[in-house]
């Protein structure tokens, strides 16, 4: 899904290569060297050289080929954790010692970065500590309000990671208050407000409602206010109606309405969307077993290129119709009904009612007992 939280780290390779990349990055891993320093005192310099060594990371072994196993991967995560964190206190030990020294606020950025590679891996108890260290920055009263602006996204989108490995809940207590403290901060910016919008989307019932209601009734920019209303028009759908209507790119009419006595599979999807695309097997499986017995399925596809969309449906047998008016996620459909995060799969039952907005989990079992009843 492409929200505040969809790069997750850790889930996956590409993510662990690119967190040993911002080690790599970091300032002393340059080479720098005590340039103008020369009447700085030896322990200062051996200090110094023993953080450089510090900052080196530790490379994927040979061995894996790329191709490392899940253990080996949090093994691995561990490790470069501890690593940071090491490096990030011998950082801090330059600093404190080394007050006046040249490299001493070099070093003083270095610890909150590797505290933000460390909470990246894992620790969260540093959290706090990388807290501390971006406020401290936050109060330089010579940041220009750019400045301020990236600091404080920044901070908030390694506090949701870290709260995201606590728990759902934990994550979308923080996602509502960063969009509040940003609102307060930064009121003529839209960001704040599409961070409360998503909190929303993570919640149910009331508190969905009333969070949508309150982003779409702000002055927030109006193409948020719109995913604010979509957000409120999908929550009031449970259960009602879907009308949905078009014409798919093969030239079928469909009209979900009168698909009565059918189950229908609504699969808002793309393309390029990776997870969207590791659910076609399984979606083609339930469609394979089930579609003699009354299951259908309309896809509403937020691809932007129309010829590459039939080309994808074509080498993938994908035999139902497909919604497609290339704006991505502007895709009329996504808009009335707030998506802004796919796959979405949402089941109708055969009185074309919505029952289901999160059917990716056993798709099969919650398809069959519709058709029960």
């Amino acid at each position: 899904m492409k929200t505040l939280s969809s790069d997750f780290p850790g889930r996956c390779w590409l993510i662990m290569t690119m967190l040993v990349a911002l080690f790599s990055s970091l300032p002393g891993v340059r080479g720098a060297t005590i340039d103008g320093a020369t009447n700085a005192p030896a322990e200062a310099d051996k200090a110094w050289k023993e953080l450089e060594r510090a900052l080196q990371p530790e490379m994927p072994p040979v061995e894996w080929q790329g191709h490392p196993t899940p253990e080996q991967r949090e093994s691995f995560r561990a490790k470069q954790a501890e690593k940071a964190l090491l490096a990030a206190e011998k950082a801090k030990e330059f600093y404190s010692r080394f007050p006046s020294h040249p490299k001493a606020v070099e070093a003083k950025k270095d610890e909150s970065d590797l505290l933000q590679v460390a909470v990246q891996l894992g620790n969260t108890n540093r959290l706090a500590d990388y807290q501390k260290l971006q406020q401290e920055k936050l109060n330089d009263p010579n940041l220009s309000e750019d400045e301020r602006f990236n600091l404080r996204m920044e901070s908030i989108r390694t506090s949701v990671r870290a709260k995201m490995q606590e728990s759902p809940e934990a994550f979308t207590v923080e996602l509502e208050k960063s969009g509040r403290e940003l609102i307060k901060e930064f009121p003529k910016r839209g960001e704040g407000y599409d961070i409360l919008l998503q909190a929303a989307g993570q919640m149910e019932g009331e508190k969905a409602r009333n969070l949508a209601k309150e982003v779409a009734a702000s002055s927030a920019p109006e193409e948020i206010s719109a995913r604010a209303q979509g957000l409120l028009t999908k929550l009031e759908a449970l259960g009602k109606p879907l009308p949905i209507k078009f014409t798919a790119i093969d030239g079928r009419e469909v009209d979900i309405a009168k698909l009565a006595g059918k189950v229908v599979l609504v699969d808002f999807w793309a393309t390029w969307c990776g997870p969207c695309v590791a659910e076609i097997p399984n979606v083609k499986d339930t469609y394979n077993k089930l579609h003699d017995k009354g299951f259908e399925i309309v896809g509403i596809s937020f691809d932007k290129d129309k010829t590459t969309l039939e080309k994808f449906v074509a080498e993938r047998e994908m035999k139902w119709p497909q919604y497609f008016d290339g704006k991505v996620w502007q895709n009329e459909f996504g808009q009335k009904y707030g998506i802004n995060g796919i796959p979405a799969m949402w089941l109708v039952d055969k009185k074309g009612a919505l029952r289901d907005m999160n059917a990716r989990g056993a798709l099969e079992e919650k398809v069959a007992k519709l058709l029960e009843e």
